[in-house]
This record gives C-alpha cells, sequence and structure tokens, in this order.
C-alpha cells in the first residue's frame, strides 16, 4: 500500500530548484498522483508555473521510503504566489486538495500533509497577524472533510531571511514564530526547519541544493 503525502501551500512547497544543478533523487518506490493513477516519480512534481522544478517533497519522500521501507506517493496541489485566505474551505484551492486527496485515498493510504507557505502573508502586519487564525481553521476543517482528524501535517519553515526585493521587512520571521506556535499547539503537528537552507538569487525561493535535503520539510 502507498503511502500518501498531500502537497500543499505556495511556490516553495511546489518548487523552483533547477534539478541539473543536483544530483538526481534515486525514485525507487516514489510516485506522483496523475489524473487519479499513481505514475513513477517525475520531476516537476508540482508543475504549477512554467518556472517549475524541484521540490521539498522529493527529498523527503525518498528520505521516508527508504526509512520505512514502503512505497511513497505525492499528491501535488500546491499553488505559487497562493495566500492562506485562498486555501481556505469553499476555496478553490481547498476544494481542489481535497478532491485529490480523497481520490489518492481510494488507493493509498493518506499518511500525512505537507504544507509550507507563508511568503505572501509576509507583505502586511494584519496577514501576518491572521495567519495562526486561519490556518487552524483551514487544518481542521481539512482533516474532518478527509476524515482523518488525526493525520499528521508538517509544516516547512519560511526561508530564514528573504531578500530586500520581496518587501517582508522582516516578517518572514514573525511568521516562523507563528508556524512554529502552530506546530506546538496543533494536534499531530511538526515544524521542519529552514535554517542553514540556501536561496536562490531571487531571495524568496529555495535554490537545488536546499530542496534536495530531505530535512528541508
Amino acid at each position: 500500500m502507498i503511502h500518501s503525502f498531500l502537497l500543499i501551500g505556495q511556490s516553495n512547497a511546489g518548487g523552483r530548484g533547477f534539478p541539473e544543478e543536483v544530483p538526481p533523487i534515486p525514485r525507487e518506490n516514489l510516485y506522483v498522483l496523475r489524473n487519479g493513477r499513481w505514475r513513477p516519480l517525475y520531476v516537476p512534481v508540482n508543475p504549477d508555473r512554467v518556472t517549475s522544478g524541484i521540490c521539498l517533497a522529493e527529498s523527503f519522500a525518498e528520505a521516508y521510503a527508504r526509512e520505512k521501507g514502503v512505497e511513497v506517493g505525492i499528491i501535488p496541489c500546491a499553488d505559487g504566489g497562493t495566500k492562506i485566505q485562498q486555501w481556505q474551505p469553499g476555496e478553490l484551492l481547498y476544494d481542489h486538495a481535497l478532491m485529490m486527496a480523497k481520490l489518492a485515498m481510494r488507493t493509498s493510504k493518506l499518511t500525512g500533509i505537507l504544507w509550507h507557505q507563508g511568503e505572501s502573508d509576509c507583505l502586511s502586519d494584519e496577514t501576518v497577524a491572521a495567519y495562526r487564525e486561519n490556518f487552524i481553521q483551514m487544518i481542521t476543517q481539512l482533516r474532518k472533510d478527509l476524515g482523518a482528524e488525526n493525520v499528521p501535517v508538517i509544516l516547512g519553515e519560511l526561508p530564514q531571511q528573504m531578500g530586500a526585493n520581496w518587501k517582508t521587512a522582516g516578517r518572514e520571521q514573525q511568521l516562523n514564530g507563528i508556524l512554529r506556535q502552530l506546530a506546538a499547539e496543533v494536534p499531530n503537528c511538526a515544524i521542519a526547519s529552514s535554517k542553514e537552507l540556501t536561496m536562490k538569487p531571487d531571495g524568496v525561493h529555495f535554490d537545488s541544493p536546499a530542496c534536495s535535503a530531505h530535512t528541508a520539510i
């Protein structure tokens, strides 16, 4: 039975690393949900943009499959540039992720939810302040709708410091604090640190070596 993971969030979940810059990840026992069926893992896993590349979920899946001795499937539903408000129950992104996860559950065991999002919510004090409540509302309802209220959730930290072009004024550090708080507060939830992960020149996306580090998410 495939152990499946729902991948949701924005561009650092979808992945913007260049595959030619790092050795390919071994793909034995790794799959991607495509048209409702499991296909051998390919890149990009989450083709939400023409700039899509390797992502954090691939190295996570490889490490999990190797450690547990199981087959692992990724359910790609991330969408670059999106805000947490767009992931609320009833919104298109939420409904799409729910539909895809339910479809995957027909042929796999939903084992976890991988969430990496927040860069777009660092642009104002108001969106940072509202993040905790928005996340709890979203993840609580998603677990309920999936009939999997105890499914583990892994939160990926944002980059420790984003580039000057991404006008966060240091709010990414505030939001990372909120993510750590959520990991401690929400049942069966953990956080993956972004410390020591390197960035692309754009100052917002993790680079290829960072995406290949299985501890990243």
